[in-house]
């Protein structure tokens, strides 16, 4: 028995829209066979109350879709129109829902419009479209994945197809060797360092009849990129509040997932103001980064775990001097909403098994816990509560300590700029006297990493600890052994004499 799906929209606005659905549904080649579509306009006349008709039709429905645009439509003696009264049974009787958004219509909206539009944002999963063929395209994915996560139709994920010319020499033993290590350290894991590798990538589910899968070659290839183009994150900061020039730094990271996640969350952290408390109750000065670690890290593995590797975007992560902005080409599963994300829920990753091994190397503490953990600690670190959004694939905007209401997010000017430019102008140098702050006994290059949280080592030598040392700050405790295990860093008289000042100047 096939599925009734009801489209619902203010029939004038979207007349050309719901009848290329309706056309599509009736002709595509698989989607007939298993679902029907239901147009109020294309109801035989029975003499019956308008409104009784189109609600007993959403009530017997097996999917709701919604379209939003710039009208309201017209309004029923309650005030309320049609379609959201369609709405409002669809929920009632709990029908599958899911809503398209109209590009144009976010200027001139209805005010009526706009609390609908805000009355679904938070309830359903929604996607944006331009014109009448992305509105199909977007509708058929939605259909198609129901009929999967049905098990009506079977297919492989990308995250588990075979790659058709991968080998067993594309991955990198040394990534594999690392990754046991630290997933044993941090989760039990089973194996140990020196296990075969198929046998590794067999209990990982990175192979399938003894083929590499994609997984595999995104968390342990040597060159992902060469089989994977666009699985990269693309960064860029800007001075002001826009995307505009000049761009103080901007790169791509590539390599695989692991390497990415580093990288990318040291480009922020390098970035954002770091506080250097007192020693009153440790050792060691305690630190505090102006959005907490825990938070850019969450948002960021969430992004490159659960995007869309087939799509030819990438993930992106702005900073500007108000916000972080962290978004990947992908969507929230139809079982999920943005209220959802709000609070604990299950999990339904877009690439299960490049998730797992994440969570195996501790990247991931929970499944279906990363954002409830990002909400939380930007409130305990009292920001403003961190905005997602499903305009164009998923992003989420964190705000730094400068906004602190939404009335400021909308005050927001490019007056900023002004303000922080002074902040950016010598970055390396920045760098180094945040190293020269902690340093206060030899340390080793791993000991400096942990204690800035800090994970990637190239961009830690080559922006931290190499001009440190060029500048004469830092030296070798082990001069003639530069390479020794046992070499630690230390600081100079000069860096000493700076460290003095710059306690001096916190004071």
């Amino acid at each position: 028995m096939k599925q009734k799906v009801f489209l619902s929209s203010v029939q004038r606005e979207f007349t050309q829209e719901r009848e290329a659905v309706y056309r599509h549904l009736l002709v595509d080649p698989v989607l007939h066979l298993f679902f029907e579509p239901v147009l109020f306009e294309k109801l035989p006349a029975n003499g019956t109350q308008a409104s009784a008709v189109y609600l007993k039709e959403v009530a017997q429905a097996d999917v709701f879709l919604i379209l939003i645009g710039t009208d309201y439509g017209f309004e029923t003696p309650s005030g309320i129109s049609p379609t959201e009264l369609e709405y409002d049974r669809a929920q009632e009787h709990q029908v599958f829902s899911l809503a398209f958004i109209k590009n144009e219509s976010e200027e001139g909206r209805h005010p009526k419009e706009e609390i609908l539009f805000h009355k679904i944002q938070n309830n359903l999963s929604y996607k944006r479209f331009g014109s009448s063929a992305e509105l199909v395209m977007e509708v058929t994915k939605a259909l198609v994945a129901i009929l999967q996560q049905k098990g009506i139709l079977n297919s492989i994920d990308f995250d588990s197809e075979v790659h058709p010319t991968a080998s067993f020499e594309a991955i990198d033993a040394d990534k594999v060797a690392h990754f046991i290590n630290l997933a044993r350290y941090k989760r039990g894991f089973p194996l140990h360092e020196g296990t075969a590798l198929p046998k590794v990538l067999s209990h990982l589910n990175f192979l399938s009849e003894q083929k590499i899968t994609n997984s595999a070659l995104l968390a342990f290839g040597t060159n992902p990129q060469q089989y994977f183009p666009t699985a990269v994150v693309k960064c860029a900061h800007f001075h002001g509040v826009h995307v505009a020039k000049p761009i103080p730094d901007h790169r791509v990271i590539k390599g695989d997932v692991f390497t990415q996640v580093d990288e990318a969350v040291d480009f922020i952290l390098s970035k954002i103001a770091l506080a250097v408390g007192l020693r009153s109750e440790s050792n060691q000065a305690p630190l505090q980064y102006e959005i907490p670690r825990a938070v850019i890290a969450e948002a960021i593995v969430n992004a490159v775990a659960h995007r869309d590797y087939q799509s030819k975007g990438s993930v992106q992560l702005m900073l500007f001097a108000d916000r972080v902005e962290i978004s990947n080409p992908g969507a929230l599963p139809p079982e999920l909403t943005l209220y959802n994300l709000k609070n604990d829920h299950a999990s339904y990753p877009k690439n299960p098994h490049l998730a797992e091994v994440l969570y195996q190397a501790g990247y991931i503490e929970r499944f279906g816990t990363g954002t409830g953990e990002i909400l939380r600690l930007c409130k305990e670190a009292g920001l403003v509560e961190p905005v997602f959004d499903l305009g164009a694939g998923f992003k989420i905007t964190i705000w730094r300590p400068e906004v602190s209401s939404s009335q400021d997010k909308k005050n927001r000017t490019d007056q900023v700029t002004d303000q922080v430019t002074d902040q950016v102008t010598d970055q390396v140098n920045a760098l180094i006297q945040r190293l020269i702050l902690i340093t206060d006994q030899a340390y080793s290059r791993h000991e400096l990493m942990e204690i800035l949280q800090l994970k990637h080592n190239p961009n830690f030598r080559d922006n931290y600890l190499n001009p440190a040392i060029q500048e004469g700050y830092l030296c070798m405790t082990l001069p003639n052994k530069p390479n020794s295990t046992h070499q630690k860093y230390q600081l100079t008289e000069k860096g000493q004499q700076l460290k003095t000042q710059l306690e001096k100047k916190e004071d």
